[in-house]
């Protein structure tokens, strides 16, 4: 049974992921799929498969803002019409037609939607001011995970694996002991954490621009929106401040995910500073971004995919994991991922019209 949500916005690709004239092959929900630009610079998503001998059509070349099959030449537009067929008489058959899929750029992303196309609503689009590239400087960077986005996604809302983890990079033996509220707004879902009088690791006291054993009030404040994008936010003040949030300097850290298939993920993450910092701006963003990634490529991606290694194609649920209190936000989200895809299939499931006449 199909247990992907489908009526959402996924994250298919960073912007500059799809260049102006070279399609881009990627799996999402399960489904080839290759995306392109028109001629008006305007993302696009088809099926990857050309309807005359289903040839892949990622192998293909963008012509005049359509996508040429790589095998006899057929060309598709982006809402996956046939705008040429080079044989012939050059007459179009009724049936040559790519399923198509919207494809919204925002953000420094491209956001696909993989269900009902009249359902597609770009006001549902998360907001990531966090990454408008008019007013920041957005390092990004990319990860495939052999694992389950989910388990993805338990892994960014409960922090308390930092000081186990990534004992040198990112943790500290505070964070563990840290205050700890979950909110939930319809289906966001807010973790706020604070830790009290923390010494951070050298690296981390270095890009905080702190001395080494400067005890530190910390905070990582993360937003999720469905299905697996977040925004976390991460700052400090001196010790001791009456609300460190108010008077502290924060830095934002963003995770997005999308199911490649049921047990790989696709794991896009970026954090940014204000383009006012000038050049020191965009350093610190790319300088970042280059630091998260080996902590999270050589120790998260591990333990994720021995996670899912050991879960294997049972339910979470069924396997009856025990609950600590840091995993309140992880259980709140997985309880509205399924309540949204339960709706879904139930309206799914009605008979057009309402009922019976």
């Amino acid at each position: 049974m199909n247990t992907f949500l489908r009526n959402v916005w996924y994250v298919a690709a960073w912007g500059h992921e799809v260049p102006a004239n070279r399609p881009l092959a990627r799996t999402i929900l399960g489904e080839r799929l290759v995306l392109f630009r028109n001629d008006t610079g305007e993302p696009q998503a088809l099926f990857d498969q050309c309807p005359h001998r289903f040839a892949p059509l990622s192998r293909g070349t963008v012509v005049d803002g359509c996508l040429r099959c790589p095998y006899h030449g057929l060309e598709f537009r982006g809402d996956g019409s046939c705008s040429r067929n080079p044989h012939g008489d050059g007459a179009i058959p009724k049936a040559a037609r790519v399923r198509g899929y919207p494809v919204v750029e925002r953000w420094s992303v491209l956001w696909i939607w993989m269900g009902e196309p009249g359902q597609a609503d770009p006001a549902l689009i998360p907001e990531f001011r966090s990454m408008d590239p008019e007013t920041r400087w957005v390092g990004k960077d990319y990860l495939l995970a052999r694992a389950e986005y989910q388990l993805e996604t338990d892994n960014i809302l409960d922090l308390s694996h930092i000081e186990f983890l990534h004992p040198g990079t990112l943790g500290s033996d505070a964070v563990k002991q840290g205050q700890t509220d979950v909110q939930q707004e319809g289906n966001t879902v807010f973790s706020r954490r604070l830790t009290r009088n923390e010494i951070v690791t050298p690296s981390l006291a270095r890009r905080y621009g702190i001395p080494e054993d400067q005890p530190v009030d910390r905070w990582l404040d993360t937003r999720w929106n469905a299905p697996a994008v977040m925004e976390l936010w991460v700052g400090v003040a001196p010790a001791g401040s009456p609300d460190p949030r108010a008077v502290g300097k924060q830095v934002p850290f963003i995770h997005l995910f999308t199911p490649e298939t049921a047990s790989t993920t696709h794991y896009w993450f970026a954090t940014s500073y204000p383009r006012r910092m000038g050049e020191e701006g965009r350093r610190r963003a790319e300088s970042d971004v280059q630091y998260l990634r080996e902590p999270f490529e050589n120790e998260d991606l591990p333990m994720l995919e021995a996670q899912q290694a050991a879960i294997g194609d049972r339910d979470f649920w069924s396997m009856k994991p025990i609950l600590l209190p840091s995993d309140a936000a992880a259980v709140r989200v997985r309880r509205v991922l399924a309540a949204m895809l339960k709706a879904e299939q139930q309206s799914a499931a009605e008979p057009l019209g309402g009922g019976a006449a």
